[in-house]
């Protein structure tokens, strides 16, 4: 009977349970259900509408500098219900940034899970389809792995994006290795996000432009990044540089199949991560075979701006390693390129002037359109297919 008993209580509960959860879920049910934005809506005709619900609102405005059009930023209409709307287009194909500036407080878009993330704050990210080397097409496809690693220069934890080629996770065959750094104010999420490295190398190395390659995306800021003042000292110790050579080189070179002779390791880097390269590379120019700036230079070799200062000049410092023909010669390339409208155009050129002056032999060209992804995803898509050719065909000679 006491077993009866206990068995008729447990029943009880469970179907005491079970009626409170239906109860809750009818009262969910019966609440009013908030509408919904559809955000961002991408149209056939590349014509992309943002959308926000914010019913108290005042004022939202849509922000995004790479964005054509959006400038320091657009004012969107409210309409019925409460949502927010602007409409842009037709815009170019390509990955855009953009946020909700709402009464002053900026936000991301509650309604896309894309982002990307810069040095301390994250974007909204739309794409737009229809480019050959962008668009994510039905070709065999890399990895991308987000890599944190211990740096004893710096004794804290760092985190690197790592690019490896299709095919790399079954194979044993070693590769290139291609270290490539983001600009001020973003992160090492960049160059995969907004710049959709990864599927610009995939779909190079699906169509035989370029040859499969690692490419190493460190964060290039070692601290919260804020604009130093013009004019000031520099700083007495590059961290990054520390870091880079110190930690982020030997954690490839031990984690990956990489070749690390000069022939097979290339450095690029676009605006802060060019100056980077530069620093870099011209102090070790027996250890890199390729050199790409993108939009960039020497900050301060026009005497102005970025950079400039008090103290030697960067010839100066650097004027053993440039003076060195000896370290000249296992140079394959040094690639410059910069747009006509960007600020630090006149930077690139005198940079150039320079390496020249100094027996480089140096490809630059100028392009349509300023400081914006829409170039540096371009100058990526350009440069990769010139790295490791030479090694590639006599590798490929040599090959029984």
């Amino acid at each position: 009977m006491a077993i009866r008993n206990s068995t008729a209580a447990v029943v009880a509960v469970v179907m005491l349970a079970a009626a409170t959860l239906s109860s809750l879920a009818s009262a969910q049910d019966a609440r009013p259900r908030r509408p919904q934005a559809d955000s961002p809506e991408v149209a056939p005709d590349r014509h992309v509408t943002f959308r926000i619900l914010a019913p108290k609102a005042e004022s939202v405005r849509l922000g995004g500098g790479d964005i054509p059009g959006v400038g320091q930023g657009v004012q969107m209409q409210k309409g019925d219900g409460g949502f927010w709307e602007a409409a842009l287009g037709p815009i170019d194909p390509g990955a855009y940034r953009y946020r909700f500036d709402v009464d002053g407080v900026s936000v991301i878009d509650p309604r896309n899970p894309s982002t990307s993330q810069s040095n301390s704050n994250a974007w909204s990210l739309v794409y737009v389809p229809g480019s050959e080397l962008t668009d994510t097409r039905d070709v065999p496809h890399g990895a991308v792995a987000e890599v944190t690693y211990y740096s004893n220069s710096l004794k804290r934890f760092r985190r690197m994006h790592v690019y490896t080629p299709p095919g790399y996770e079954s194979g044993t065959d070693k590769y290139p290795v291609f270290y490539l750094l983001h600009g001020a104010s973003d992160s090492d999420d960049s160059w995969t996000s907004v710049g959709r490295a990864g599927f610009i190398l995939d779909n190079l190395i699906a169509a035989e432009k370029t040859r499969p390659m690692v490419v190493v995306m460190p964060a290039g800021h070692t601290r919260p990044f804020r604009f130093a003042s013009r004019g000031g000292p520099r700083p007495p110790v590059d961290e990054f540089t520390q870091d880079f050579l110190g930690d982020i080189m030997p954690q490839v070179e031990k984690g990956y199949r990489v070749y690390t002779d000069q022939k097979h390791l290339a450095i690029a880097g676009l605006s802060m991560g060019g100056a980077q390269t530069l620093n870099i590379a011209i102090r070790n120019l027996d250890r890199f075979g390729y050199i790409g700036v993108f939009s960039s230079g020497v900050f301060g070799i026009t005497g102005r701006g970025f950079g400039a200062g008090e103290g030697p000049t960067w010839e100066e410092q650097h004027q053993d390693a440039l003076g060195n023909a000896e370290l000249k010669k296992g140079i394959e390339l040094v690639w410059f390129a910069t747009g006509r409208e960007d600020f630090l155009i006149e930077t690139s050129r005198a940079t150039v002037d320079a390496l020249k002056k100094h027996g480089f032999d140096v490809v630059y060209k100028e392009t349509e359109g300023g400081h914006t992804w829409i170039n540096w995803r371009q100058y990526l898509g350009e440069f990769a297919p010139l790295l490791f050719q030479e090694t590639g065909n006599a590798e490929a000679q040599s090959a029984p």
